[in-house]
């Protein structure tokens, strides 16, 4: 009996361990399951920028990737699914790339596209240079979405240009940067220190898509080294202190960036060197780096009335909106959000204009939330519908075959943005179309 009790003694801890580790596992199983359905039922399938692939026959299921990805907790990218690491929240993966370094067995590989849906990305040198001797790229536009990355190209682009280029013109710019977010940021600040003779040429303003997140996003960084201000230790924090750290350093530095400026074409000169037209004048340089973002300029109704002030394109702040009879058009994350945002807080008519059946794109959350804020008679949602016209306090929107005419303060156009693939072909810079290849 004795024995028994000292067998018991050793035993008992191990079938503890063992059945607190198979009860952990079915647990993280289980959760990973439901953001992966949540995925596939709004039809979320598919990554937008650089993302893991994970070998199965060499993952071990040790959870190093999942807890290594820094968009956790606030989005959940991977997950353990039957005990092997998974994407399962797939267009949440920005392309840290963190999860490659730490997995232990390497069996995971980093790709733009899938099989399925290829990414159109620009063909560019190991120096950021494009198919056009002098035209660079940096950034978002050449799949790297995450801050600390553009950050980081921008300054190696321009370190690059700085060194390579040959026989500049004296009586031109060394460079202009088209763009100011992260990109053009880390760009104009190495420009700076290398004392460049440069511009940046940006169409709305300084942070590029960081300024276009909603109020208090939380905005994820990694530690990026740059001229001037060092190494920025950001980890973790909100789009207002990131753009106030940003706007501090630009008056520090007083870089030369000329807002509202939207460039039409780079065209290139007989001697090399580059003419970029914008919506105000036009400029000659010996360099040019693309600093742009792949969402493009914002994609518009075409209706007459499109260009009164009340019309914009993103949502900055719902409280702006408060008292107002605001229409919402659109049927993905961004205009949903928008419009459950504004709702929430609003005692005037909120309507969300969708010329689809149904919305497909969109997180369950959002779908939820716009479900309960039209039961709760704070939103009115017209699917299969089209704004036709707006007037200074009118809509006019196609519903089932009539012509709805709506009181109106405020019209967001939540369309997603215009790709800049034409732009790039009409400068000749090269593209190509991944498939699930680096």
């Amino acid at each position: 009996m004795a024995e028994y009790w000292q067998w018991a003694v050793y035993v008992a801890p191990l079938v503890f361990l063992w059945w607190w580790f198979h009860r952990r596992a079915k647990t993280r199983h289980v959760a990973s399951l439901e953001v992966l359905e949540e995925a596939r039922e709004a039809g979320l399938t598919e990554p937008v920028s650089l993302h893991p692939v994970i070998d199965p026959n060499k993952c071990l299921g040790c959870g190093a990737c999942v807890r290594a990805c820094p968009e956790q907790p606030e989005h959940t990218v991977l997950g353990l699914v039957q005990g092997k690491a998974q994407l399962i929240s797939p267009t949440d993966c920005i392309g840290h790339g963190a999860c490659k370094i730490a997995c232990p067995l390497d069996a995971i590989d980093l790709v733009f596209g899938t099989e399925t849906r290829g990414v159109t990305i620009p063909v560019v040198s190991p120096t950021f240079e494009t198919s056009v001797p002098g035209i660079y790229i940096a950034g978002e536009l050449g799949g790297m979405g995450l801050i600390k990355n553009a950050l980081t190209q921008g300054r190696q682009a321009v370190e690059a240009i700085h060194r390579l280029r040959k026989n500049p013109h004296a009586k031109v710019a060394d460079l202009i940067v088209i763009g100011a977010g992260p990109a053009g940021f880390g760009a104009a600040l190495t420009a700076t220190s290398l004392k460049m003779k440069y511009l940046v040429l940006e169409q709305e303003s300084l942070g590029g898509c960081v300024f276009q997140y909603p109020r208090g996003k939380l905005v994820m960084t990694q530690p990026a080294e740059l001229p001037i201000v060092g190494r920025i230790k950001i980890t973790t924090t909100s789009k207002e202190d990131l753009l106030s750290f940003w706007q501090e350093t630009e008056r520090k530095v007083r870089m030369p960036i000329r807002y509202q400026e939207h460039v039409k074409s780079v065209e290139q000169t007989p001697r090399k060197t580059f003419i970029i037209t914008t919506s105000k004048t036009r400029y000659e340089t010996n360099s040019v780096l693309l600093a742009i973002g792949r969402r493009g300029t914002p994609r518009k109704l075409g209706v007459p009335g499109e260009d009164l002030p009340k019309v914009v394109y993103r949502l900055v702040d719902p409280d702006q909106y408060k008292g107002q009879r605001v229409v919402v058009v659109g049927g993905g994350d961004s205009a949903l959000e928008a419009a459950a945002s504004i709702a929430e807080i609003n005692d005037k008519p909120v309507i969300l204009s969708y010329r689809g059946d149904a919305f497909q794109r969109a997180k369950q959350k959002n779908r939820q939330r716009v479900a309960a804020a039209e039961q709760n008679k704070q939103l009115t949602v017209l699917l299969k519908s089209n704004v036709r016209s707006i007037e200074a306090d009118t809509v006019v929107i196609e519903h089932n075959s009539k012509l709805l005419k709506v009181g109106n303060d405020a019209v967001i156009v939540n369309a997603g943005g215009v790709l800049p693939n034409d732009f790039l072909k009409s400068m000749g810079v090269a593209v190509e179309t991944k498939y699930g290849t680096a």
